[in-house]
């Protein structure tokens, strides 16, 4: 009978705990794909970056490839972030 008893008490307990830890989880809300403008409205995860020498955002394997120069970040940031 004590051992009934006993188990009762432990599985009453682990309800409660995981109730408990359940009630305290918060709700995330989802982020929309694409939603991550930089401050100047270009969206980082399809590419985009901000080129002042272009005044828009661009993709830097898109304006290399037009543009003609080494596709590299260094490359990018010369060619968009360097006075002309």
């Amino acid at each position: 009978m004590k051992k009934i008893v006993l188990i009762e008490v432990l599985f009453g307990t682990l309800i409660l705990l995981n109730v408990t830890a359940c009630a305290s989880i918060k709700s995330v809300e989802p982020r929309l794909v694409g939603n991550d403008r930089d401050s100047h409205g270009c969206i980082g995860s399809a590419g985009y970056q901000w080129c002042q020498s272009q005044n828009q955002c661009e993709r830097s394997w898109e304006l290399t490839a037009e543009k003609g120069f080494d596709n590299t970040s260094e490359a990018f940031d010369e060619y968009c972030h360097t006075a002309k």
